[in-house]
């Protein structure tokens, strides 16, 4: 008998899980009538079923991609004018977790993909990605308000949706190093409220006063009756004086003497004990450190990045993406997608926090072509796949304007002029068809080229034709090599 216990996993299952057909990889022809730009451009813009697409790239792209980013169809039941949004539950489980296998296969070590999902099947979906991917390797969900509670939406009782959720995962979280991404603040930081009236001189020197004394000078009245003087433009006011000095606006803060270190405390007490006098810690890899009365000045200009072009106030990036409302959206590419075109600052957003220029971004559910415009736009590689007729009607007309130098959406922001170029491709048909007899014989609509590098395709081989040497139609290793003929010899 034995003694060995069976090791056991939590998944969701459901009905004809595992039972999926093996899938042929077919080649991907292009049409150099549709390809536009650079012609050594490696961007990819395919044409045909997502999943046989994928296939057809994992041979040469496994482990190359840095983000992928889909946006599928959410499973809601409605009928959207280009996709069919209602697929039975099992169906849409199936179609998610056989396209999640590629998309893992294709992300690099490092890589990141993001799900973009509504709530009808996020709870499913994120156990589907977990034992894909492993929990372990799931970085968090983000909260992506897309609308506001106004129009029709407010009519009716309940609760009124306004977000979507970006699920992110990554290949190996210890390999995963995003980059540092800021949101602007809304509102300025009211605790910024003073000001040193003489920054020019030596820093024991500094004189403070707050900001509405200092803004209420050239008026002649006291700081407390500043608002009530400029009224409306009160805010604007401060904000302005604000971002333009703000290397002199400041706030004390009280440090957690229990968490900083040796030489800061010192600093803190030596700093009570020399009231009303500017004490200053220099540091070599951070910036150095003032304090007044035993509390630390913090400067507003530390506050400030540039975000999207802008030098504006900034705070690290949350799990909470309220700020990227689709305001205009209908404008951005000339193309009309109702209900399924997302904006682009917030591809923006994605590609920040986890690529750089020149990394492969993939979508393969590509819509109205929005990723494809903000990676080209942000100079990263793409390859977006469409199943619809709007990869030539939406996603084709969108990518020619954008390597023209359109100035929609994110093109300000990135100071996008215009440039490089897309390869369009659609996928070959099944290798094998049946004739009149129901026998299996290769399609006539394969040449002898196309059947070459299908056949290459199949037994693991890349096709790379020799320029002299016949025989030499493709290769897996520098001494194995593959031939394809339809003669036949006994």
């Amino acid at each position: 008998m034995s003694n060995k216990k069976t090791l056991q996993k939590l998944e969701l299952t459901w009905i004809g899980k595992g039972e999926e057909p093996k899938l042929e990889p077919r080649i991907l022809i292009e049409n150099p009538e549709y390809s536009y730009g650079d012609p050594s451009s490696e961007n990819m813009l395919i044409h045909g079923d997502n999943l046989l697409a994928l296939k057809a790239l994992e041979q040469d792209y496994t482990g190359k991609v840095k983000c992928i980013y889909i946006d599928p169809p959410f499973n809601t039941g409605e009928a959207f004018e280009h996709y069919e949004d209602g697929v039975e539950h099992s169906i849409w489980l199936n179609l998610m977790r056989k396209r999640s296998l590629i998309l893992h296969k294709l992300l690099s070590k490092d890589g990141t993909l993001f799900v973009h999902i509504d709530d009808n099947e996020l709870g499913y979906l994120l156990v589907l990605l977990d034992e894909v991917f492993g929990r372990d390797n799931r970085i968090g969900i983000v909260t992506f308000k897309q609308g506001s509670a106004t129009g029709h939406k407010a009519i009716n009782p309940g609760i009124v949706t306004t977000c979507n959720y970006l699920l992110i995962y990554t290949k190996h979280k210890s390999y995963w190093k995003p980059n540092r991404v800021y949101t602007a603040r809304l509102e300025r930081d009211s605790r910024y409220n003073k000001v040193i009236i003489n920054y020019d001189e030596h820093y024991s020197k500094w004189k403070f006063k707050t900001l509405n004394d200092v803004l209420a000078e050239p008026y002649g009245i006291p700081g407390r009756l500043l608002k009530k003087k400029l009224g409306s433009k009160y805010e604007e006011t401060v904000d302005e004086y604000v971002l333009q000095n703000s290397e002199k606006v400041i706030r004390p803060a009280r440090p957690d003497y229990s968490s900083v270190g040796q030489s800061v405390r010192e600093m803190i007490d030596m700093s009570k004990e020399k009231r009303d006098e500017v004490l200053l810690l220099e540091r070599s890899n951070h910036p150095d450190m003032y304090f007044f009365n035993g509390e630390r000045l913090l400067f507003y200009k530390h506050k400030l990045k540039m975000i999207d072009g802008d030098v504006v106030s900034g705070e690290p990036l949350t799990n909470l993406w309220d700020d990227l409302l689709s305001n205009n959206l209908h404008k951005e590419g000339n193309v009309s997608f109702p209900k399924g075109k997302k904006p682009e600052f917030l591809i923006k957003r994605v590609l920040d926090l986890t690529t750089k220029e020149n990394d492969l971004v993939l979508d393969s559910f590509l819509g109205s072509g929005t990723t494809a415009a903000v990676a080209h736009k942000m100079r990263r590689r793409w390859i977006g796949i469409e199943l619809g007729e709007h990869a030539q009607t939406h996603c084709k007309p969108r990518m020619k304007q954008v390597v023209d130098g359109e100035q929609d959406g994110i093109s300000k922001a990135v100071n996008w002029q215009g440039g490089g170029g897309f390869k369009f491709y659609t996928l070959a048909p099944s290798l094998l068809k049946q004739d009149k007899f129901g026998n299996w014989v290769i399609s006539q609509e394969y040449n002898a080229d196309m059947l070459a590098a299908a056949m290459a395709k199949q037994e693991g081989f890349k096709y790379q034709p020799h320029d002299s040497i016949y025989w030499k139609q493709g290769q897996s290793s520098e001494h194995d090599f593959i031939f394809t003929t339809t003669n036949s010899s006994r």
